[in-house]
């Protein structure tokens, strides 16, 4: 009787007790974050196959597509190959297949580590340990979260595609390829939270993993020796079930059992480390500081100094690429008046590559943001971890404290956009022959999105100042942002509403002309932003 007992408490159903309760609460803490991602990822297909018959309204327009768009290499680099797109359903596959596999998988990896690793790291899931909660609870409540966000999203697409009268089939295979790659990406994860002894590790490794799936998809894309090398990235396997083009079902074996494989790795990774460790232990420090980290700046360059050398290198090649691809928009256009007037809506008045090079300096600002908001608001994390409380209680003031957080919030995002600037303006350069003006005019034209990045990162830090409980909803600021700027134009939605985003007031550099008082504007809300979040936290209680 009593190894009946034994046997049942150490199986396997005991070993998840307790997942339905940490998954209810993990839906709980993301009510704000994970709309976020299901509304952007999922209306982002259907908004965009609206606008193909616009740019694209003849038949002859629409013949040539498919064979000078897929004889670009720095097209297929950036987008991947072009199957069929005399469709709209086959252009938006083409356009935004790739970049919606990357940024599930992101979103993955984020909430997969937020709801593990980052509970490991505060404590908290070693107290849930000592109370009836399973070994493999807390792991199989942020899997099922991530992944049901990710089956969520790829219905919500397919749903609005069929809604929009593109052809179903087409519609579900693009919707299942976006799903199951967000259920590789989880599967990563789980394994990455096993190696990791800390968030930000696993979430780099996540990342990482990420980053290296989209770059072998790139180079088998573009070379025309190595397609191979794009069916070792799961990126790779979204677009080669070709959506609208014939689909190609089986190719879904191989991200189901990529996952099936990865996921069942990680969880017999896990009862092999203690909870709070990983299977990689970090590497031991010196026994006492060097005087250089005595301080809180030095503090808060060891906690940002990763994300910040990686968004600076992410930057730099992302602007190299879309930089030598300027030359060509022609061939992305072609003809098409229509197309030729979106581009330039979006990115200035004179000019087809200038519009091009102000498009693409808008879009980098609009990311470069969301690194605004997360160095922003991590000192948030470090507040809720308590590890500011025990600063505090020594010499070090509290905005002194939270300066040197902001310092690379407002600080890296110039950085990023003088390097966004450099490499945009000197790829462009090297291929038109005219590097020190094609620079200059894209370091300008680049400085002069700051004011909207930073009224982003100035409304962050007013959040946690005054509302630390709602800094989540910072996120939320910066993807509305992102989202009116991208899609408002093109959709052509109300003045009122585009004007709610900073970007909209921003001069299009180089391609109009400049002009200071929206900058100035654009600065005093930031300022205005900034100051009121340093009273709050100057007033307000730790915790």
């Amino acid at each position: 009787m009593t190894a009946t007992l034994d046997r049942a408490v150490t199986g396997p159903a005991h070993g998840l007790v307790g997942t339905w309760q940490l998954t209810r609460l993990a839906l709980r803490r993301d009510r704000i974050v994970l709309p976020i991602w299901i509304v952007l990822l999922g209306i982002m297909p259907s908004t965009s196959s609206g606008t193909f018959e616009t740019l694209y309204p003849t038949a002859a327009e629409r013949a040539g597509l498919t064979a000078s768009m897929g004889a670009n290499p720095s097209l297929s680099l950036i987008y991947g190959p072009a199957f069929d797109l005399s469709t709209a359903g086959g252009f938006t596959a083409w356009r935004l297949g790739g970049f919606l596999a990357l940024i599930i998988g992101l979103m993955a990896v984020f909430t997969v580590t937020r709801h593990t690793r980052a509970e490991e790291d505060t404590g908290r899931a070693e107290l849930l340990a000592s109370a009836v909660v399973g070994r493999y609870a807390l792991l199989t409540s942020g899997v099922l979260v991530s992944a049901g966000a990710s089956v969520l999203i790829g219905l919500v697409e397919t749903g609005l595609m069929v809604g929009a009268k593109l052809p179903a089939d087409g519609a579900f295979a693009l919707g299942a390829a976006t799903a199951v790659t967000g259920l590789v990406f989880t599967a990563i994860a789980a394994v990455a939270v096993q190696v990791a002894e800390y968030s930000r590790t696993a979430n780099g490794i996540g990342a990482t993993a990420v980053g290296v799936a989209f770059l072998l998809r790139a180079v088998g894309d573009s070379t025309s020796d190595a397609t191979w090398v794009s069916w070792l990235s799961p990126i790779g396997w979204a677009q080669q079930v070709r959506a609208f083009a014939g689909e190609r079902w089986w190719v879904f074996l191989l991200p189901l059992a990529a996952t099936a494989l990865v996921g069942a790795a990680g969880y017999a990774l896990l009862p092999r480390r203690d909870v709070g460790t990983g299977i990689v232990p970090p590497r031991p420090g010196p026994a006492e500081a060097a005087t250089s980290l005595r301080s809180p700046f030095a503090l808060a360059w060891r906690l940002h100094r990763g994300p910040l050398i990686g968004w600076v290198i992410g930057t730099a090649v992302c602007a190299a690429v879309f930089g030598s691809v300027a030359s060509g928009i022609g061939d992305v256009v072609g003809q098409s008046e229509q197309a030729k007037e979106i581009f330039q809506r979006l990115g200035g008045t004179d000019g087809l590559i200038d519009a091009f090079m102000a498009a693409m300096t808008g879009l980098f600002a609009m990311v470069i943001a969301l690194y605004g908001v997360q160095a922003a608001l991590r000192i948030r994390a470090e507040e809720t971890a308590i590890r500011v409380e025990p600063l505090l209680a020594t010499g070090v003031g509290r905005l002194r404290l939270l300066g040197s957080h902001l310092v690379f919030a407002f600080g890296g995002t110039a950085l990023m956009m003088v390097v966004s600037g450099v490499l945009l303006g000197l790829s462009n350069g090297m291929r038109s022959g005219t590097v020190g003006d094609s620079v200059g005019d894209m370091v300008v034209a680049s400085l002069a999105q700051l004011p909207a990045i930073w009224v982003i990162t100035g409304l962050a830090v007013t959040l946690f100042g005054l509302a630390p409980k709602f800094s989540t909803a910072a996120w939320a600021i910066a993807g509305l942002a992102l989202l009116l700027s991208l899609f408002g134009a093109v959709l052509n939605l109300p003045r009122v509403l585009l004007d709610a985003s900073p970007f909209s007031h921003v001069p299009k550099l180089p391609a109009a002309e400049f002009t200071a008082t929206p900058l100035v504007w654009l600065t005093g809300v930031a300022v205005v932003a900034l100051v009121a979040g340093l009273m709050g936290w100057r007033r307000r209680d730790v915790g």
